[in-house]
């Protein structure tokens, strides 16, 4: 306990100056994002357990999902955003429109910026970064080559437990989905016991202070200016507006007996 409540503290320490961290680096991580139907339709509290089963029987060994998804970073910036502008079928004989969804996020100003479409509509949230409230746990494991230390943490809205590996060999923040705030990138998230996946496959990076040898997968992204980002359409709403959607939308779907996630993201 002693142990944790000192970790926790540095934690805290970190978070306000990890800009001293590691203020030369750059990257780009590729993640593949995968849920299974299945269990989305196991949570839904207003389903018998035959109706479960249905489902089950339903989907079959067809209910995973799965997309590439990408973290590109700086010292103090990311985007997370489909690693593709169109999505592909397992067989890969067709493409499909991806939903808008970017997540832009500036430490060192405190802000950020996403653009969601859900419930029919393309939003875009700019206010303030809200960080999860994490409890690290002492346990590790190895993600795309990294030793990760465990996290949780809750999203009291969708009623989900969430777990995050991140690794202190990447001193930043940064993490996929709305999730970051850990003293090192996250490389996987493991939404509600495995109903949603979202695991690092490519950790690729950029020392600027090494000119002379760049990695090469890079070199696309060096020059990407990531406040470009900010010019998004849709309906500007406030962290507290969105929060309200979610709310109003899960309650009235689970009145209604009506799967939330249609519209919505896991």
């Amino acid at each position: 306990m002693k142990n944790l409540l000192i970790f926790s503290l540095c934690l805290s320490g970190f978070v306000r100056s990890f800009g001293q961290v590691a203020p030369q680096t750059e990257g780009m991580i590729t993640y593949e994002r995968r849920q299974y139907w299945t269990k989305v339709y196991e949570k839904l509290t207003f389903l018998t357990k035959d109706e479960k089963e249905r489902q089950k029987s339903t989907w079959g060994n067809d209910d995973e999902w799965k997309v590439k998804m990408k973290l590109v970073f700086n010292a103090n910036e990311s985007v997370y955003t489909y690693l593709n502008e169109t999505g592909e079928s397992d067989d890969g004989t067709y493409n499909y429109r991806l939903d808008d969804f970017k997540l832009y996020r500036n430490f060192a100003q405190e802000r950020k910026i996403d653009q969601i479409e859900m419930l029919g509509k393309t939003y875009v949230i700019e206010d303030s970064i809200q960080t999860p409230n994490w409890k690290i746990l002492n346990e590790i494991k190895e993600v795309a080559g990294y030793v990760c230390m465990k996290a949780t943490t809750e999203d009291k809205i969708k009623q989900q437990k969430i777990t995050a590996w991140f690794s202190q060999d990447l001193a930043l923040p940064f993490g996929p989905e709305n999730y970051h705030g850990l003293p090192g990138v996250i490389l996987e998230l493991n939404i509600d016991n495995g109903t949603v996946i979202i695991e690092a496959t490519k950790v690729e990076l950029k020392d600027n202070t090494k000119p002379s040898t760049p990695a090469p997968e890079l070199e696309a992204f060096a020059k990407i200016d990531l406040k470009k980002t900010k010019k998004m359409k849709g309906k500007r709403i406030n962290n507290k507006d969105y929060d309200q959607l979610l709310s109003t939308h899960m309650k009235d779907s689970i009145k209604a007996q009506r799967n939330p996630y249609w519209s919505i993201r896991y």
